[in-house]
């Protein structure tokens, strides 16, 4: 593997609507950041969710594109890291790696292909034709991304460094792909955005063995020193924390 993955602990919030999911992640970088927790993990299984980017918000559709994803059940959020337009439901794993940093902006790119490759790694482990990098005309666009065979993005990555920690969050798209077809087809073409639908799938579609649970447990032995089996329930502080982080997402 290409990442060094330091002692972590993991972190499980149960019972959040799709909103306070993207919001808890903040919140999780603001406590690593106050030196409250060390280096932190956080694998989940979201609700259907349209994770808009900030630049999304000033094209002329986006207000319709908010409604093209209410209509497909996805839930309309405003994430805060880099990107655009993504979508994510129960037959996806998102994963947040958060650490403590004493540099501020640095090792972006490093950050992005490390993990790249080792995610790469993980996926071909369970048997997945992983690739990296970016597919033509997919959705959400980025050079790091982990493709399956070529053809369908498997993996978006984002982060977001802010002095003192950072956080690196990943979508892994791998069971039920129809539905995440569909609602990126409707909120792209609201939004005026030229993509590839053929991209928009899942794992699955290339490799129909392979399961939400398949995916989880290869995360888990690539996080083993995390404990990912035992995690800890949030803070008093953190579940305080959360409504004003929520607002910031909600739209």
């Amino acid at each position: 593997m290409h990442t060094d993955i330091p002692a972590m602990t993991t972190v499980a919030a149960e019972g959040l609507e799709p909103v306070a999911e993207l919001a808890f992640a903040r919140v999780l970088l603001n406590s690593v950041k106050a030196g409250r927790r060390g280096a932190t993990l956080r694998m989940y299984r979201p609700a259907p969710t349209l994770a808009f980017g900030a630049r999304d918000r000033f094209l002329p559709g986006f207000t319709t594109a908010i409604e093209a994803a209410r209509d497909h059940g996805f839930t309309p959020a405003l994430r805060s890291l880099g990107g655009r337009a993504a979508a994510y439901h129960p037959g996806s794993l998102v994963i947040d790696h958060i650490e403590p940093s004493d540099s501020f902006i640095t090792n972006t790119n490093a950050r992005f292909t490390g993990f790249g490759l080792d995610y790469v790694e993980v996926l071909r482990g369970i048997g997945v034709d992983a690739r990296l990098g970016e597919i033509p005309g997919e959705y959400c666009p980025g050079e790091h991304s982990v493709n399956v065979a070529g053809r369908i993005k498997g993996i978006g990555t984002a982060q977001r460094v802010v002095s003192g920690a950072w956080l690196f969050s990943s979508s892994v798209v791998v069971e039920d792909p129809d539905p995440i077809r569909a609602v990126l087809t409707d909120v792209e073409a609201a939004l005026g955005v030229e993509w590839d639908p053929s991209t928009g799938g899942s794992i699955s579609e290339i490799h129909p063995e392979i399961t939400v649970e398949a995916v989880t447990e290869a995360f888990a032995a690539y996080y083993a020193s995390a404990d990912p089996d035992t995690p800890d329930s949030p803070t008093a502080e953190e579940l305080a924390e959360l409504d004003d982080f929520t607002t910031a997402h909600r739209l």
